[in-house]
């Protein structure tokens, strides 16, 4: 429920001609609940509104005019949610004020949004709330050429001067303009695959009222698919489902529609249409791992002996395809941030999270959903069979999938697990949370970036040892929270 009356009374946003005027200083609380890790996310209009966005303009203006002092133009679009359209301009006129040109491309999906960013090397931001209910918004932002920016790497910095900000440079200032990238992005994507190897397949893709109704048509057309779209037109309110992939419940209806067409393969996107989860022609998920592992595969035979980056709950299978396949294995922290720095200081051609994020060198290291499905597609037509016997041989372990439990103390009940299990032979890492490797089963436990929850994510050889060992991991979570 949206609170009532004015929620940030610090601070005055008011539209004057062309221009912007604050008064006073917003609030250190109100950003600090909607400042996240990667990126920001809050409810519509109480937590993110214009007022708030303006703060936030005013902070990556300030911040992109510190770290990038030649750039002089900032790319912006926003997803099909309501919301995205005031809150777009408001942010444009903070941006606007200090001397940045606006290049607005409109509706888009993320993956647009950094093609845009690298193409045009300009810092970039995207409105949307990605996976979240309809009555969230967000922004993505990143650096010229699709770098990433988080807490670690300029969202602190934005969050300080949006709420304490310098007075605006006197000059110039800046120009708004419209420009439609879609088509140059659906050659970048289209690139990234021979199509001359296509051949026809049945493809039922599942857009969610998300930002693949406006993308996926777009780049298959033309390609030797059948592709029926599910949901494809564009509402932020969601009325079908949400278009969160990693609720089992939401794929429901693409799963009935791969069984009731014959269809060769199912796609799901997310709302921002960056993440783009499989279904095979049984109507089985696939998970981010065997995904990865897949596309893996695909970029090595490419690009003999390359580094691939996949993050720490990914699968075993991943880092053993890789190794099989000639190449480096380098394993990464969870999140977009960590897998682009390490991608960026390795070299890697490829990275892959078990939450579907995708990332390509030559897409600037940044993800795409559109990218993976195309790899996905061009392999499944090499393959003489269907998508269920081409993912057998890398479908090697059983997994529990992300299982939360509410805790006090996240560190202290970590100590705990950790003590416990090294006690009793178990190899213990940091690199992110706690992963304890016990030989023929491990477990990674980290604590969330937001909520007082700490994340197990499990892996065994058979589902019975898995669930013998969840509870076992829980228990012990349970008894020391």
């Amino acid at each position: 429920m949206h609170a009532q009356g004015p929620i940030y009374p610090q601070r005055r946003l008011s539209l004057v001609g062309a221009s912007v005027a604050f008064v006073d200083n917003i609030s250190l609380a109100s950003l600090d609940g909607i400042v996240k890790a990667y990126d920001v996310r809050g409810t519509y209009p109480d937590e993110i509104n214009a007022e708030v966005v303006g703060a936030i303009g005013t902070g990556f203006a300030q911040f992109i005019r510190t770290v990038e002092p030649d750039t002089n133009s900032v790319v912006v679009a926003r997803d099909m949610r309501p919301s995205g359209v005031e809150l777009v301009d408001a942010f444009a006129e903070s941006v606007l004020e200090y001397g940045f040109d606006v290049v607005d491309i409109g509706l888009a999906s993320t993956d647009l949004l950094y093609y845009a960013s690298g193409a045009l090397q300009m810092p970039g931001v995207m409105f949307t709330a990605s996976h979240n209910p309809a009555q969230y918004n967000g922004i993505k932002m990143c650096r010229s050429g699709a770098a990433p920016i988080g807490e670690d790497t300029g969202l602190a910095q934005i969050k300080q001067l949006g709420r304490d900000p310098q007075t605006a440079p006197s000059g110039k200032r800046g120009k708004r303009r419209e420009q439609d990238l879609l088509g140059a992005f659906v050659q970048h994507v289209r690139g990234f695959v021979d199509e001359r190897s296509l051949r026809p397949l049945k493809v039922v893709a599942d857009t969610a009222n998300g930002m693949g109704g406006l993308v996926v048509p777009a780049v298959f057309d033309g390609l030797p698919f059948d592709l029926e779209v599910m949901y494809p037109e564009l509402d932020g309110n969601f009325p079908n489902h949400e278009a969160n992939p990693l609720q089992v419940e939401n794929l429901a209806d693409l799963q009935a529609r791969v069984l009731a067409t014959g269809a060769d393969i199912g796609l799901a996107f997310d709302g921002d249409a960056d993440r783009v989860f499989l279904v095979d022609e049984q109507a089985n998920p696939v998970s981010g791992s065997l995904t990865t592992a897949l596309l893996a595969r695909s970029i090595l035979r490419r690009n003999p002996g390359a580094t691939v980056i996949y993050n720490l709950i990914c699968s075993k299978a991943v880092p053993e395809v890789i190794v099989e396949e000639g190449g480096k294995p380098a394993r990464s922290r969870v999140g977009h941030s960590f897998i682009k720095e390490q991608m960026a200081v390795l070299g890697a051609e490829f990275g892959g999270e078990h939450s579907a994020h995708y990332y390509f060198k030559d897409n600037w290291r940044a993800d795409s959903g559109l990218i993976a499905a195309v790899l996905v597609l061009e392999q499944l037509s090499r393959f003489d069979g269907p998508l269920s016997e081409l993912l057998a041989p890398l479908d090697r372990y059983s997994a529990s999938g992300e299982i939360n439990t509410v805790v006090d103390d996240a560190a202290s009940v970590i100590e705990r697990v950790a003590a416990h299990f090294e006690a009793i032979g178990g190899v213990n890492d940091r690199l992110d949370g706690l992963t304890v490797d016990m030989g023929d089963w491990w477990f990674n436990l980290r604590p969330s970036n937001t909520e007082p929850l700490l994340r197990l994510n499990l892996e065994a050889g058979d589902a019975a040892t898995v669930e013998a060992k969840v509870h076992e991991v829980t228990t012990l979570v349970e008894a020391v929270r």
